[in-house]
């Protein structure tokens, strides 16, 4: 009597077990409708979350770079580059800047050295550089042979420069002239739009007068004697 039940329970048990070919098929096709929903979602958001990245990416960059700018015009040394030299290495255009400064870096030597901001093209597009050279005295019209070429800014981002003296008169050039500008503009413009950022500004150099200026008892007339001469030099040359 109690085997015929036994086999009638197993045989109930074994009926139960598992999952009929129904309920596989819905099963299967309720996973392949979460799947379809799942690539729908990240195929729109995936391309959104990238560009949010890329920009993230390129203000940080642009941000970085700025911070390069700003600090290398703000430490722009009035010095010659020789004794012969009547003006300091300062020559400010509209899309480079070439002046000097202190040294900097883990494998310079102390002392001065040449840098020059300046945009250049190469296969990427434009981008703002920033070349160095040991300082050594040198011929006037000698040329500095740049190295370490770093890219500060690059596209679509675009700087350009201006320069103002003690008149507050911007200039898109200062070249030649007897101290250092008072104040340097950085404007930074969006290559496409060609609208200007906020994050452009102003630099102040923190030397804008000769050395020997500093010892002298009126340094302001120190600085208008010795521009007096260049100016009444470059009014002879427009006359």
């Amino acid at each position: 009597m109690k085997r015929p039940v036994t086999q009638r329970l197993r045989r109930a048990l074994a009926d139960e077990a598992g999952f009929t070919l129904l309920e596989v098929l819905l099963a299967t096709l309720l996973m392949t409708v979460i799947l379809a929903a799942l690539a729908t979602v990240t195929a729109q958001w995936l391309p959104n979350w990238n560009r949010g990245i890329a920009r993230v990416q390129r203000a940080e960059r642009l941000a970085i770079g700025l911070d390069r700018i700003v600090a290398d015009l703000s430490v722009a040394e009035q010095i010659t580059v020789n004794g012969d030299a009547k003006v300091p290495l300062f020559d400010g255009a509209q899309l480079s800047v070439t002046f000097l400064r202190t040294a900097i870096g883990p494998s310079t030597r102390p002392g001065l050295e040449f840098v020059r901001l300046i945009e250049k093209a190469d296969a990427q597009g434009l981008a703002l550089v920033r070349e160095r050279a040991p300082f050594q005295p040198m011929p006037t019209d000698g040329q500095i042979r740049f190295v370490d070429q770093v890219v500060l800014i690059r596209a679509p981002f675009r700087v350009s420069f201006a320069y103002a003296g003690p008149d507050g008169q911007w200039q898109p050039i200062w070249r030649g002239q007897a101290q250092l500008p008072d104040r340097v503009r950085v404007t930074v413009r969006d290559s496409g739009t060609g609208q200007v950022l906020a994050v452009s500004g102003a630099v102040v150099p923190h030397i804008t007068a000769p050395a020997e200026c500093a010892r002298a008892r009126n340094p302001a007339a120190c600085v208008t004697a010795r521009t007096r001469p260049q100016q009444a030099e470059k009014q002879e040359q427009q006359l």
